[in-house]
């Protein structure tokens, strides 16, 4: 019931979970791993991701960003440009090598080999920063 009448449920479902679970609640990190920009006007919505902020997006190491308006080029940016995936085909790693003329998949490689890209190395630092924060012990969901 508290999730049916809270904004964005869905940012704070699956950590309860994980919080509530003797098994995974001393893994649990005090992040999201989403980037949002909040405004103090409007506590409920994030503002919406734009070019204007697609820099300052992809620097935070983020995995997921949250809002992104229809009609802005942002997610095609993202697509081309950080994940170098053409439209309507899927990203290139192990699994599609992207040395094909007409498809990058036109020449497949290993399905379990995933190498990490800039992007990674962005996400591994900002787990780290969340893993090394001084709070991070008192910021988790552990009882006893």
């Amino acid at each position: 019931m508290y999730y049916t009448n809270m904004p964005l449920p869905h940012r704070k479902y699956f950590q309860t979970v994980v919080c509530n679970s003797p098994e995974f609640n001393r893994t649990v990190v005090n992040h999201d791993l989403h980037y949002s920009i909040w405004d103090a006007s409007s506590k409920n919505e994030p503002l919406l991701l734009t070019m204007a902020v697609v820099e300052n997006m992809t620097e935070s190491g983020a995995a997921f960003g949250t809002r992104f308006p229809t009609d802005d080029p942002v997610l095609d940016h993202i697509d081309e440009e950080i994940l170098r995936r053409s439209s309507g085909d899927p990203v290139t790693g192990g699994w599609c090598i992207g040395v094909g003329d007409d498809s990058p998949c036109s020449v497949i490689g290993d399905p379990d080999v995933i190498r990490p890209g800039p992007a990674a190395t962005k996400l591994a630092k900002l787990l780290a920063q969340s893993l090394s924060s001084r709070n991070f012990y008192s910021q988790q969901c552990v009882w006893d």
